[in-house]
């Protein structure tokens, strides 16, 4: 059962790999903002994973965060979500990010719950 106040984290460490250099986002080997608004995007979907219906899914549709603060390679970082409202199969969280040092990013996110197998359904049909 969803109810607002659900949280979830999630974690990973700033290698070469998320860095702004090697995802396309900038030049400097810091952690990159996709990868922050990915490991947002992870504490919030597998928050409510479990308290959703059999064949039910979530997708990300909105993100509105601000990156506040640069993470060194070898840091850990970890995003942290709140549901905050829920509307219908709309689901708004609250988001932010932490380095060792403090704050790096905050916001909020927007998911919809969906049919997993109607919304792959719909994708597929892009194909023609």
């Amino acid at each position: 059962m969803l109810i607002t106040g659900i949280k979830g984290k999630a974690e990973v460490s700033v290698t070469e790999q998320n860095t702004a250099l090697a995802m396309g986002s900038g030049t400097l080997e810091v952690f990159a903002t996709p990868a922050m608004v990915a490991l947002m995007e992870s504490a919030a979907y597998s928050s409510v994973a479990s308290a959703l219906e059999p064949g039910t899914g979530t997708v990300g549709t909105v993100m509105n965060i601000q990156h506040v603060s640069a993470t060194p390679l070898g840091m850990r970082v970890t995003a942290e979500s709140e549901l905050v409202e829920i509307d219908g199969r709309r689901l708004v969280f609250s988001v932010q990010a932490f380095d060792d040092s403090g704050l790096i990013g905050t916001g909020t996110h927007e998911r919809f719950v969906v049919s997993n197998e109607k919304f792959m359904a719909k994708a597929e049909k892009k194909r023609g």
